[in-house]
Parts: C-alpha cells; structure tokens; sequence
C-alpha cells in the first residue's frame, strides 16, 4: 500500500496539514552542501542551494505485487509491443492496468467516470516514473495521453503538501505555449482534481487580468500559464513560485519555436532547485535537448514511438498536388465528398485567408467558422463551442489552433495550406486520431512547398502511407508534374452538395 492510500478516506483531510516554519522560512531543515548530489555522488548541474527550504515528500511509488512479479522479460515484451523506450538509471517497470499504480479510490474513481479502460503507453511507462519523484522526459505524440500522465502524479503530489498558507503560491505550475492548450490542461485538472478540493486557476494573455488575479490571491494549487503572462503576474506581485515543487513544462518544443526560451529560463530561476521538473515533447530537436539538460537532473527518459518526426499511424493521410487557384474548388469537392456532419478542421497560414475562405465557404452554403490569433478570447470560445457541439462542424483555423485543441470526433483535417515547417504538419493532422480513433487528413502540396517533399514522403512512408507518384517525384528533386491528381477517385462519397441554413 502506498503511502498516500494510507491517509484519511476524507480527501478534504489530506492537505490538512500546516507546516509551522512555512515555505522557506524558520526551518530547522539546512544543506549539508550548496550543491546537490544523486545516489551515486554525481553532482547536480543545477546551482543549489537548499538552506532555509522547508523539505517536500515527492516519492510516492510502491510497486504493486503483480508488477514486481514481471519477469525482465516479461518486461521488455511489453515495451516492444507497445513501442515504448527508456532511459535512466532505475527506471520502474511499466504498469498494466489502472489498479497496478496504486492510486488513491478517490484518482480511480475518475478515471473510471472518464471511461478509460487501459493505460496509454505513456502513462503506463510514465506514472511510475513520475510517482517516483524523479525527473521526467516524456517524447510522445499529440493525442497519446500525456496531460493526464502527468496530472494525476499532480494531484497526488498536491495532497501530500502541507496546506497553502495565506499569500502562498502554486504547489504545481504547469507551463504550455498557447492558450488553448492551457485551458484544455485546466479543464482536465478541474475534473480529476474535483474530488480532491484542489483549486486550479489557468493565466493566459488576451483576457482581462482581474478574475486571474483574484483567482491567485485565493489561493490555488495548480496553475496553469502560458509564459508571457505568468511573468507579468510575477512581476507585479500577484504572485510567486516559492510553493512550486512540481514544474510541467508541456510541449516544450513548440514554446521553443514561439520564441518563449527567455521568458521560460526568467521563470524557472524562481523555482526552488530540487523540485520535481517533466518535460514533455512530441518531438527532440538539439534545442529542446539543450533546454533539458539545464533543467533536469537525473532525469528519465521515456520514449513513445520514435524520437524521430512521425505522425500518428492511426491517421490516413492524403496529399494533392495542386496550384494555387485550384484550392478553392478542390477544397469544396472534397467536402461534398466526405461531409456527413463529422466536424471537419481546414488549416491555413495566414489570418487573412482564413477570413476569406470561411466568408467564401458560408457564402456557398457551408456552415463554416474561423479561429485565429486576431480574435477576441471571447469570439474564439464561442467559436469552438459552436464547433465541439456539432451546430458548426466545419472551422478553419491558423496554427493557434493545432496545439492544444482537443476536440472529440474531429474525423478530417485538412490541409489547405501546408505549414511552415513538417513539425507544424504532424501537429496539425494530430487533431484527428486521438484518444486510439482513428482520423483522415487531406493536404493541398503546391510548387512552392517542394522543399518540404522529401522530410513528407518519409513521413508517409514510415506511417505506411501511399506515396503518389507526383510527390515522389518531387521528393527526388523533380520540378511538380502539369497535372494534378485528385481525392475523388478514392472511393468515398456520401453524397452531393449539402446546403446548410
């Protein structure tokens, strides 16, 4: 039995506990050296100093019988199947079902009402990483589970603090790149975090500051932040990170590529040293490697898939040559094609012709809606009401959008610009296919994205998807062919042209 299941049934009772010095203050806890040091004497690349820090539980894994009872074959099988790859000194064996991790009832009990029946592969590797205290990699793909592989390990680490005190600061700060995101993280830590009492507050630009700021000067557990306007929080006093003691930074590499790194290392250097730190990545460029190793310590490693660029294999993808003029009417064939009422997402590059594509869409009869960063916040969740409950199941959207939108039934995503960079292009048909469902993308692949073709047959080819000839042939260098082939002769059709009021 784990630690934490030994506490009182009443979950309210958990964080019932005050410590007398406070954070940082008073204690009778002192440093036997300003540098940390792992098991095996090895030095901390971090500068610690840990004098006057009152100490923090964070271990609280126990190895379920059945568990232990795998066999380091048994083991290795398991992580083959499921396409799982450590690293890391004393890595824990993956758990199997639920009940192996030793959750609390209260954790159980919402996992069941969200009706999940087994563990991700990344929660089965990750839970017992995190439940450890230690450091955490995770490299997996959008849609495999990962906020609440590190969520849940949130909340049991919450419930074994001592109770926030009047001006405290966050226990866990959870750091993502955009504002959608954040709120998706917030949603899912409101709910598992319900029965705890856990208060959870989500700080993101563009909205007006007062509610946030009230939210914080309560008193919450979790926050969740977009960089940018975390630090303006801090800087004016609204609050602080001296409580933190369990950092998230989620998709690392996307605040990488937003320009967030200064703003990300402001924020970390007010965190006390010896915190727990998991960072999670869909993909492991040199930068986000660089990043981890100054701000992880002894970490794990954990791998779903490959480290390598990959889509998600349960999402068919289909690219079309075409020109430029040409994407209008191919776009709206084939919506005649495979429009059934499943709510369809069309990318674009620019605001602008996100704008004039859905103004045209509308206009010819489609119930169309945009989402892009010129919006309102409060036009953009209007906007994604309309489209999660169906009343308008097609939206187009810039890249605000393909990180951190997690929508149910999202059957197609297209393409009609391809994105800046293949990284952005994995992220985007990553809206499809999530949660084990299976999900098509459609491309538009123009002249003027030539440069990408190669990196785009790889990506293909290693989720087994048909290459078209014409696409080949750029990938090989080849100028692109004078005719286009099409989606239509693939077999789909639901119908003709729906008119929409």
């Amino acid at each position: 039995m784990s630690r934490y299941d030994s506490r009182p049934a009443d979950p309210g009772s958990y964080r019932d506990r005050r410590s007398d010095s406070g954070f940082g203050g008073g204690s009778n806890y002192r440093s036997s050296s300003s540098s940390r040091r792992d098991s095996e004497g090895k030095e901390s690349p971090r500068k610690v100093n840990l004098d006057d820090l009152t100490p923090f539980e964070k271990n609280f894994y126990v190895e379920s019988p059945s568990i232990a009872a795998m066999t380091e074959g048994e083991v290795e099988e398991y992580r083959l199947r499921r396409e799982i790859t450590i690293e890391g000194r004393d890595v824990p064996k993956p758990i199997k079902s639920f009940h192996d991790i030793g959750f609390p009832d209260y954790v159980l009990q919402e996992i069941e009402k969200a009706g999940f029946t087994e563990p991700t592969p990344i929660q089965a590797q990750g839970w017992p990483m995190a439940l450890k205290g230690r450091d955490l990699i995770g490299i997996a793909e959008t849609g495999s589970g990962k906020t609440i592989a590190y969520l849940l390990p949130a909340i049991v680490h919450v419930n074994a603090q001592p109770i926030l005190d009047h001006g405290d600061g966050p226990i866990v700060l959870v750091l993502a790149p955009t504002r959608e995101l954040a709120v998706q993280i917030q949603q899912e830590a409101t709910k598992f975090g319900a029965s705890s009492r856990i208060k959870n507050t989500c700080i993101y630009g563009g909205v007006p500051k007062g509610p946030q700021v009230r939210d914080l000067q309560k008193g919450v557990e979790i926050v969740i932040a977009t960089p940018g306007r975390l630090i303006d929080m801090l800087e004016s006093n609204h609050t602080n990170l001296r409580r933190v003691t369990y950092l998230v930074l989620d998709e690392a590499d996307r605040m990488l590529d937003m320009g967030f790194e200064p703003q990300i290392r402001k924020i970390v250097s007010q965190i006390r040293p010896d915190r727990q730190t998991l960072y999670w990545s869909a993909t492991w460029p040199k930068e986000v490697e660089q990043l981890a190793r100054q701000f992880l310590f002894n970490a794990y490693k954990v791998i779903i898939g490959s480290a390598d660029l990959k889509a998600n294999h349960a999402i068919r993808q289909h690219v079309e040559i075409v020109s430029e003029s040409q994407k209008y009417n191919k776009l709206v064939k084939l919506l005649e094609d495979i429009m059934d009422g499943s709510r369809i997402l069309i990318f674009m590059d620019t605001k602008k012709g996100c704008d004039q594509v859905t103004r045209q869409l509308r206009m010819d009869g489609w119930p169309a809606l945009s989402i892009h960063g010129d919006k309102s916040q409060a036009e953009r969740d209007w906007v994604l009401s309309e489209f999660k409950a169906g009343k308008s199941p097609i939206m187009t959207a810039t890249d605000v959008a393909a990180r951190g939108l997690d929508v149910k039934d999202v059957k197609f995503v297209i393409n009609y610009d391809f994105p800046g960079s293949l990284e952005d292009y994995v992220h985007r048909i990553g809206r499809t296919g999530r949660a084990g469902a299976s999900g098509t993308a459609y491309t538009f692949f123009t002249a003027a994205n030539a440069r990408f073709a190669k990196d785009l047959v790889n990506i293909l080819e290693e989720a087994g998807q048909k290459v078209g000839p014409e696409l080949a042939k750029m990938g090989r260098g080849a100028p692109p062919p004078p005719g286009h082939g099409g989606f239509r002769d693939r077999g789909r059709g639901y119908g003709g042209n729906k008119q929409w009021s």
